[in-house]
This record gives C-alpha cells, sequence and structure tokens, in this order.
C-alpha cells in the first residue's frame, strides 16, 4: 500500500465490511491491495473482512492464475434482526446508488464554474 490509511475517530454509517463487499461488487477481480486503498484499511484489515464475509456465506472466491474472482451471493439474508429480511442485493444497490451519486457530484464539482 502507498501510505498508511487515515486515522478515524469516532462511528460511521458503513462498516469496513460493507465497504470491502462493495468494492468486490463494483470489479470482482480487484486485488485486496486495491481495496484496501479504496477502503483506507491495511491490506491485512481486508483479508481478515474477506475471510470473515467467506465464512458467513456471503463471499466466495476462486483462483484464476495469480488472481481471485469473487463471487457474491447477492441473496444472502443480512446478519442482524433488524436487518431482515433485507438482503446482501438490496444492501449493495443503495452503495452503488451512493457511489454513483458522489462520483455524479464529484464531476459537477470539478465542472464548477466561476
Amino acid at each position: 500500500m502507498d501510505r498508511a490509511p487515515e486515522p478515524h475517530a469516532g462511528w460511521t454509517f458503513l462498516t469496513n465490511h460493507s465497504r470491502v463487499l462493495a468494492a468486490i461488487a463494483e470489479d470482482r477481480t480487484t486485488r485486496v491491495r486495491d481495496i484496501a486503498a479504496r477502503c483506507r484499511l491495511t491490506e491485512r484489515a481486508v483479508q481478515k473482512i474477506i475471510a470473515d464475509l467467506e465464512d458467513g456465506g456471503y463471499l466466495t472466491h476462486v483462483k484464476e492464475g495469480r488472481s481471485n474472482v469473487y463471487r457474491i451471493a447477492a441473496d444472502t439474508v443480512l446478519r442482524h434482526p433488524a436487518d431482515a429480511p433485507a438482503t446482501v442485493a438490496e444492501l449493495l444497490s443503495v452503495l452503488v446508488h451512493h457511489e454513483s451519486a458522489h462520483s455524479m457530484a464529484s464531476t459537477f464539482e470539478d465542472h464548477e464554474t466561476p
């Protein structure tokens, strides 16, 4: 990783697990290094999160050459009882919408005229 993750104090709305899952949903062949950079985590933390997601039945991977290709179990119900009966697919649809809105906002910011 090029730089250490930025420290963050306090709580956040999204968990690191949801951030990692969203990164994988965006690119099923993404590298741990790239996920770590995107999510501002260490590579070791990302590896642990991927193992948690696999152990929980939310994610699997297969090796293709030297790379991993991930498969998300989209119909799997989220873990917390308060989230039931929401599925991984529903969570990811919200996160993808968030990413699109964020990209669109930064596009507008980049092209503002005085």
